[in-house]
């Protein structure tokens, strides 16, 4: 498995991603860049979403954070996986087993990075910045602190 900066970046790009499928039609990120600070991710998409709907992207990341959601993995055959997954970004090594990790009812795709037991640890997603150009839509984002609860 990965060894991400920060296990609570790597689960809220899951749940970034699945938004933005959901939202725009897009296709995951074909390119990432998880750090603990800051992080981006690249999705294709011909035009500009535009400020308000990248504001309504970033409401709706945090209220699947504020669900609560437990982040679990199971594991399938290659052959299975590839029938449910685009299995494009992983590793050629990843094995015969692929380890699937599911945010909730919300989201699930292969992934070999560390992730919180549940979005409750993840914060605040705010989305810093972001550019479109030549067919590509770059994020950035950062988390803000978790909410300490009991």
């Amino acid at each position: 498995m990965k060894d991400y900066a920060d296990p609570r970046m790597h689960t809220a790009e899951h749940i970034l991603n699945q938004t933005m499928v959901r939202m725009l039609g897009c296709g995951r990120a074909f390119r990432a860049h998880i750090e603990k600070k800051k992080s981006k991710c690249d999705y294709r998409l011909d035009r500009d979403p535009g400020e308000v709907t990248l504001q309504e992207a970033e409401r709706r990341v945090n209220e699947v954070i504020r669900r609560e959601l437990p982040v679990l993995e199971e594991f399938l055959p290659r052959q299975e996986a590839a029938a449910r997954f685009d299995l494009g970004r992983l590793p050629e090594d990843a094995g015969e087993r692929i380890r699937i990790v599911k945010v909730g009812d919300y989201d699930a795709c292969p992934c070999i990075g560390s992730h919180v037991a549940n979005t409750r640890e993840i914060g605040t997603l705010r989305i810093t910045s972001h550019d479109h150009a030549d067919g590509v839509l770059r994020l950035r984002f950062k988390l803000d602190a978790t909410e300490h609860r009991p």
